[in-house]
């Protein structure tokens, strides 16, 4: 697979938050369609209107992934709804899992804090 191939590919993310211990901090999942691809600044994903949500004049939030394919997995066919975070996608084409670790544990209140993404290489499991 290349990332050209993304291009207009639907996509369920999972993203888990962790303390630089290893701790879950919290997680996510988003889906949208990927609209841009670019090997240094990464998989842009057009996301999809959350049931109930308005929309902004600057129309459907847009979510940003590594370019890394690692964690990119073909999504077997199904009806996938989560109503925690709004999802509802039918037949998606893809799964893409990523764990984001805090690089620091301390940081200040209003300071920047760092993350490092690592990708989930194993393809995760469909309750």
């Amino acid at each position: 697979m290349t990332l050209d191939q993304l291009l207009n590919k639907t996509c369920l993310i999972g993203l888990t938050y962790m303390s630089s211990q290893g701790e879950v901090l919290k997680q996510a999942q988003h889906a949208g369609t990927v609209i841009k691809v670019d090997a240094e600044e990464g998989i842009t994903v057009r996301l999809m209107p959350i049931p109930g949500a308005e929309i902004g004049p600057e129309g459907l939030p847009e979510f940003h992934l590594p370019p890394g394919l690692e964690a990119w997995f073909v999504a077997p066919k199904g009806h996938y709804r989560q109503p925690d975070f709004g999802i509802d996608i039918q037949d998606p084409d893809f799964f893409v899992t990523w764990d984001i670790v805090r690089k620091k544990d301390d940081t200040q209140e209003g300071k920047q804090q760092w993350w490092e993404w690592h990708p989930r290489t194993s393809p995760p499991s469909v309750n």
